[in-house]
């Protein structure tokens, strides 16, 4: 395989032959999410390379983590973990096969289409490192559901989150790691509408939700997160 490198403004990417216009795609959308996030988080991304990877096989090579972190999340979230942030690299599949991991479900695409945006959030929050592990742990549902929140996922996560709930058991509050890839999104949406973006970029750094929704009891906070997944799967 021949790899080529594509430079961008702030990123450089390596890339296939083949994928030199994808590379242009990934590296745009970057480029135009780099300073909205920057300012959000207040955080600095510094230097980073981009590896837009022509198959799966190829990707969980190079992030082996991504492979355990897929088999600890349930079925319907599994197809939206195709890219991983290090310290200094994101580690992400060419958008021609984003497209074809994408389902029937509407926002299925557009949720993979954002991808590299949300893994320039995670590095901005710092995931990177021995800090990937909360990836896999207890905090998975606060680092994938920041990530959403700030890459714009959000927006389109609704259908995927419905055939979440139609067919599966009851998620825990906050959502356990096999629910973490989806459902850790609508916890920021939530929060976002009740306390605003403020206590979102709280929340995504030090994780300390019982201090998240004006620190009500968590029982009550767990009660309205339900009711927003309801309004979710009646909307």
């Amino acid at each position: 395989m021949a790899w080529l490198e594509t430079a961008s403004e702030t990123f450089v990417a390596r890339h296939d032959a083949r994928d030199e216009a994808e590379a242009e795609r990934v590296l745009a959308q970057l480029e135009y999410a780099r300073p909205r996030l920057q300012k959000r988080l207040e955080a600095d991304a510094g230097e980073l390379s981009v590896v837009i990877h022509p198959s799966i096989t190829q990707l969980d090579a190079a992030a082996p983590w991504l492979v355990l972190q897929r088999a600890l999340t349930a079925p319907a979230g599994r197809r939206y973990l195709v890219g991983w942030a290090t310290r200094s690299e994101l580690h992400v599949l060419t958008p021609r096969l984003l497209a074809q991991r994408a389902s029937n479900v509407e926002g299925s695409l557009e949720l993979l289409m954002l991808t590299p945006s949300a893994l320039l959030a995670k590095r901005l929050l710092g995931v990177g490192g021995r800090a990937a592990l909360k990836q896999l742990g207890t905090g998975a549902w606060r680092v994938e559901g920041a990530a959403q929140f700030f890459s714009g996922q959000t927006r389109h996560v609704r259908p995927a989150v419905v055939a979440r709930l139609r067919n599966g058991s009851l998620p825990s509050f906050p959502p356990g790691r096999r629910d973490a890839a989806l459902l850790g999104g609508t916890v920021f949406d939530l929060l976002a509408r009740e306390e605003g973006e403020h206590a979102c970029v709280a929340l995504a750094r030090d994780g300390r939700l019982e201090h998240a929704f004006g620190g009500r009891p968590m029982r009550q906070s767990e009660q309205a997160w339900r009711s927003h997944l309801a309004r979710l799967g009646s909307g």
